[in-house]
């Protein structure tokens, strides 16, 4: 079966062989800041330890390691595949995410470490806030937290959340997180959380802590990075170059500056110089090339493949 991380499906196929017509240019040369390049893994108790991966990653000079995010998979299977076809079993077999990211960053000292992406509205946001600032806290401000809505209406029902109020519960339980990072004493009062004010240590290294919103290019997804996000994780990078510009003026309007917006469009590990050109071009700060773990030596491999593709990359 297919695995699957964040928004797009991957694939763990060679990187194609550019063409004439899609040579890659370094971004530099591009006329383009430099653009990080990273791994999302799918890892589960089938798969290589995430420790043994995050330091295969940081060895192969990646900038960064994702890691997704479903508590579980009800074997009912009312909610369609977003993508078609059968569900991965890798989606039933996950490893939680929070957990994953404190081992890497045990384990590491420079990539960066992201949750591509976290199901919110179905995380306790005190719990949360505080696990998440403890892996930003002792891994000395490399995390980046990757949030979405959720798409498995039967997953979401077990944790108690209609599916109807799950993007206001995932806007709540980021605003009262933020509070909690950011707040000496923080308090917060909405229709689905509320809490009296309270201490919370420890705080993020980094201020802000950085929340990517996942999502589709619609008004309501760029409403929420406008308000408590600092960018975006695209559905894939189909549209791009007309979104990008679409989201950088609701953050204007909003009164922020959109210069520092982070956009990471998750793609396959079947690289493609063409589309990551055309990423890169639209305002991609980021590419993240999603994996199966599959087993030690089949993950290392597709990483040499990778590395091998993004070195030409850069130049």
């Amino acid at each position: 079966m297919r695995a699957a991380t964040g928004p797009r499906a991957a694939d763990d196929g060679p990187p194609r062989r550019p063409s004439v017509a899609s040579h890659a240019e370094p971004a530099h040369r591009l006329g383009l800041a430099p653009v990080r390049y990273s791994v999302a893994i799918v890892a589960t108790d089938r798969g290589p330890g995430i420790a043994g991966a995050a330091v295969a990653v940081e060895e192969r000079g990646f900038d960064g390691i994702w890691l997704p995010d479903h508590t579980h998979i009800p074997v009912s299977r009312q909610t369609p595949y977003p993508l078609g076809a059968e569900l991965p079993e890798q989606y039933a077999r996950v490893l939680d995410p929070l957990a994953g990211l404190a081992m890497a960053a045990a384990v590491t000292g420079r990539i960066r470490l992201g949750t591509g992406v976290l199901l919110a509205a179905q995380r306790e946001p005190i719990v949360t806030a505080k696990a998440l600032a403890t892996i930003d806290h002792q891994s000395r401000g490399r995390l980046v937290v990757g949030v979405g809505y959720g798409w498995n209406v039967e997953e979401m029902r077990d944790h108690g959340v209609d599916p109807a109020t799950r993007r206001g519960r995932t806007r709540e339980h980021l605003l009262a997180m933020r509070t909690l990072w950011e707040d000496e004493v923080a308090s917060y009062s909405g229709q689905h959380v509320r809490f009296e004010p309270s201490w919370s240590w420890p705080k993020p290294v980094q201020r802000p802590l950085p929340v990517l919103v996942g999502g589709a290019p619609t008004t309501s997804v760029f409403a929420h990075v406008a308000e408590f996000g600092q960018g975006w994780v695209p559905v894939g990078g189909h549209g791009l170059a007309e979104a990008v510009p679409r989201l950088r003026e609701q953050v204007a309007a909003a009164g922020r500056d959109p210069g520092g917006l982070l956009i990471v469009p998750f793609t396959t590990a079947r690289a493609d110089h063409g589309k990551v050109d055309a990423y890169e071009r639209a305002g991609a700060t980021e590419v993240c090339f999603g994996v199966n773990a599959g087993d030690g030596p089949s993950l290392r491999a597709v990483l040499d493949r990778l590395a091998a593709f993004t070195a030409e990359r850069r130049g």
